[in-house]
């Protein structure tokens, strides 16, 4: 009996989710932790409004960032259960398998175009295919967070010694805090919504972040630098549930592929403005300094080779191929 009636509550979502007759746009909630300053949020809307043109009157977008329908963890769990049709996220992700620490792996990339080599290529068919696996989900397009960067109180970075001593705010997976380590950093956890407080009073010198996320935050107000030290590289995930994805046709399955695929390029380009525009906006407001790779990426040799001894050299050879 109870097998009974989930399936017919089953059947009913799904009928839900199809539409009660032709014509009638189908709802979809997209959601994100971050704000609408985010490479996200312009990556959700990017898709949205391409769907729009492509399937005129199918489906009917509404976007929830600011963590309006939870946090990351949070928005993960409702794709996985079906209670969310879509989600773009970003660390959150990296969470779920540890392999996926790859992308903490410090100056893993030199720039965007050596990131759209590797996610158009098989690194990026290997981590989906991973995820897809495991996790529940359909992953349709892997985009960008942003480059992350140091802001801090103390001084420019410009060369590896100038880590030495700073008590830097750092979350993520064990290879990125290690990453710190070996320049001399402490990296401290500390949750996002307490670094400004956590600033002002000394209890860190620094914050490792999106430039976005220095902006929004006004971290530029109680620092001195920002150093561009490009150390890593977040992307992001546009994830769609099960449920979702079955109540499709095949024909709109196949055209969210397409959009989502020939919209990378673009999707890149409006993330690395969106980093200028930011730039341009503090660059009158705090001290800001471009910084050489080549010296840092010779003390984080351990790392990688902590990495490859776990988790095997394959996808750091992908990414160096994709270079």
């Amino acid at each position: 009996m109870i097998r009974s009636v989930c399936k017919v509550l089953a059947v009913t979502a799904a009928a839900i989710l199809a539409g009660a007759g032709a014509g009638i746009a189908k709802g979809v909630r997209l959601a994100s932790h971050v704000s609408e300053t985010s490479p996200l949020y312009a990556t959700a809307q990017m898709f949205a409004e391409r769907i729009g043109k492509a399937l005129p009157s199918d489906f009917n977008f509404k976007f929830y960032p600011n963590s309006q329908l939870g946090k990351e963890k949070a928005l993960i769990d409702s794709i996985r259960l079906g209670s969310l049709e879509m989600a773009l996220v970003a660390s959150g992700v990296l969470a779920l398998d540890s392999k996926l620490g790859l992308f903490d792996l410090p100056w893993l990339f030199t720039d965007r175009a050596h990131v759209q080599r590797a996610i158009k290529g098989p690194l990026g068919v290997e981590v989906k295919k991973r995820l897809e696996e495991k996790q529940g989900f359909v992953v349709l397009g892997i985009y960008e967070n942003g480059f992350r960067h140091v802001i801090n109180t103390k001084r420019a970075i410009t060369k590896p010694e100038d880590f030495n001593g700073l008590k830097i705010r750092v979350t993520g997976s064990k290879f990125k805090l290690d990453g710190f380590s070996a320049m001399g950093a402490d990296p401290v956890p500390i949750a996002w919504e307490e670094t400004f407080t956590a600033l002002q009073q000394g209890v860190v010198d620094g914050v490792e972040a999106a430039l976005y996320g220095f902006y929004e935050s006004k971290l530029y107000e109680v620092t001195k630098h920002i150093s561009l030290v490009t150390h890593s590289y977040s992307p992001s995930f546009l994830l769609v549930s099960k449920t979702f994805w079955s109540s499709l046709s095949d024909d709109q399955r196949a055209i969210f592929q397409k959009v989502a695929a020939e919209m990378s390029g673009d999707a890149y380009k409006a993330a690395a403005d969106l980093d200028q525009s930011f730039l341009d906006k503090m660059k009158d407001k705090i001290a800001i300094n471009e910084v050489d790779p080549k010296p840092f990426q010779a003390k984080v040799e351990g790392v990688y080779r902590a990495y490859i001894k776990e988790y095997g050299p394959e996808w750091v050879d992908l990414v160096r191929q994709a270079q």
